[in-house]
């Protein structure tokens, strides 16, 4: 792992804590494809399970109704797992249609 120069990793920190992202674990928490993590953050169950691909990905457990778990944002950066759970960043933006009005040739 590339150790990252002092200034560029404190600016990107910041923006982090600034922006909703959370600091989880060390990547090495989930070493293998299969594995997982259960941490509780501001209250709510967060998995966070690395897949067979490799991937590290990051889940909001639902406790009702029983539902699938919510996908969350979750990145990497400096062998470190954050994840946003701000609620703006997982809602689905509808397309809204565009009008055009065509050109005579």
């Amino acid at each position: 792992m590339n150790v990252p120069d002092d200034s560029r990793f404190r600016r990107e920190m910041a923006s982090a804590y600034r922006s909703g992202w959370h600091f989880i674990d060390l990547v090495t928490a989930v070493p293998q494809g299969g594995d997982s993590l259960m941490v509780t953050l501001f209250g709510e169950p967060i998995v966070i399970t690395r897949g067979e691909d490799e991937d590290i990905r990051a889940y909001r457990c639902l406790r009702r109704p029983r539902g699938a778990p919510q996908p969350v944002r979750c990145a990497i950066r400096y062998g470190m797992i954050f994840v946003n759970l701000d609620q703006r960043d997982h809602q689905l933006v509808e397309a809204q249609p565009t009008t055009a009005t065509p050109r005579s040739a």
